[in-house]
């Protein structure tokens, strides 16, 4: 399959970063949700790669740097043709030394990318975001010394995840900023306020993580009982009783359409997310080859205006019940 590309910010150093139109989100091919089997994480990995899957997303905290490794393991071949993204800022295995909830002192950054570098295998990467903006620290701190990575040669392009549109308009101003990084989706579009006509002012990219709600927007979880115990949903108070039921008979709707569509649900989910515009590259995560597959697929599912406006109010963001996340102190900035 060829996939088509686009472009995540212009302004950086390295000049415009250009990926596949849809990524791949690492974090469920170890343990997020539930078991991840390694020789199907890597089976599906090189699925990706082959369905033409160029933007691969990791991060220092998933799988307590096992994520990274595993990554490193499948992509180190392709390495001169792939697009690796980590994050830093949030507590590794065992916690911050001093017990802080996120971590953005330069003097963490500096060590951090050298411990994501060694578990990837790699020299460098081509996009390094801060996870979660730390409230102790100005995000001008944090930038710099991601500017200074820069300058290293180990970071192409700098990041944010989670960071409101003033914090994204602030660190900026001192480093160019490639990409911002948040939730988004057909039940969870609170970047649509302010985030996003930011991004498209400052010509940032835009990159979706959980653009399929966690799995909900496929059509495929009607119980959450059979979930693993270690299932971070299970802490999704989204996926929690009442509120679940209440959700996933919203999914009912999309379902209709995408069946008269001729498409999966979750590809029509993918399909309106990618339609928000050209900085938009949504990275739905996957174990299984068959799901990369229809994700990929999705890319190629072409909806008109009218379709954009009418799948966008199946979902109205008043219906949508439960806190979206169990730590939101934490997503702010």
């Amino acid at each position: 399959m060829s996939l088509p590309t686009r472009t995540l910010g212009g302004a950086a150093p390295a000049g415009p970063l250009t990926v596949s139109a849809i990524g791949f989100g690492g974090m469920s091919v170890t343990d997020a949700y539930g078991p991840a089997d390694e020789r199907e994480a890597t089976d599906t990995l090189r699925a990706a790669l082959d369905a033409g899957v160029t933007l691969f997303d990791t991060a220092d905290v998933y799988g307590h740097g096992r994520n990274e490794e595993l990554l490193g393991r499948v992509l180190g071949p392709h390495r001169d043709h792939v697009v690796i993204a980590s994050k830093l800022g949030l507590p590794p295995a065992g916690g911050h030394p001093d017990g802080r909830p996120v971590d953005g002192r330069p003097a963490y950054v500096r060590r951090a990318i050298d411990a994501s570098l060694g578990r990837l295998g790699t020299d460098r990467l081509d996009l390094y975001y801060l996870h979660r903006v730390d409230p102790q620290v100005p995000v001008e701190d944090t930038v710099g010394a991601l500017a200074e990575l820069v300058a290293a040669g180990k970071v192409l392009h700098v990041g944010l995840s989670e960071a409101s549109a003033e914090t994204v308009r602030r660190a900026h101003a001192v480093h160019p900023v490639t990409a911002v990084q948040s939730e988004y989706s057909l039940w969870t579009r609170d970047p649509e306020d302010e985030v996003l006509p930011a991004l498209t002012e400052l010509g940032i990219g835009f990159v979706p993580f959980s653009p399929l709600g966690r799995g909900i927007l496929t059509g495929t979880v009607d119980l959450t009982e059979g979930f693993a115990a270690d299932d971070v949903r299970r802490s999704h108070a989204r996926y929690r009783g009442e509120d679940f039921a209440h959700n996933r008979a919203l999914v009912a709707r999309l379902e209709e359409v995408a069946a008269g569509r001729g498409v999966t649900t979750a590809q029509l989910a993918l399909a309106w997310v990618l339609a928000q515009g050209e900085h938009v590259v949504p990275i739905p995560g996957t174990k299984r080859t068959a799901y990369l597959e229809q994700n990929v697929a999705a890319a190629l599912v072409d909806l008109s205006a009218d379709e954009v406006e009418s799948v966008g109010a199946l979902w109205p963001r008043s219906e949508v019940r439960g806190q979206r996340h169990p730590q939101m102190e934490l997503l702010g900035g």
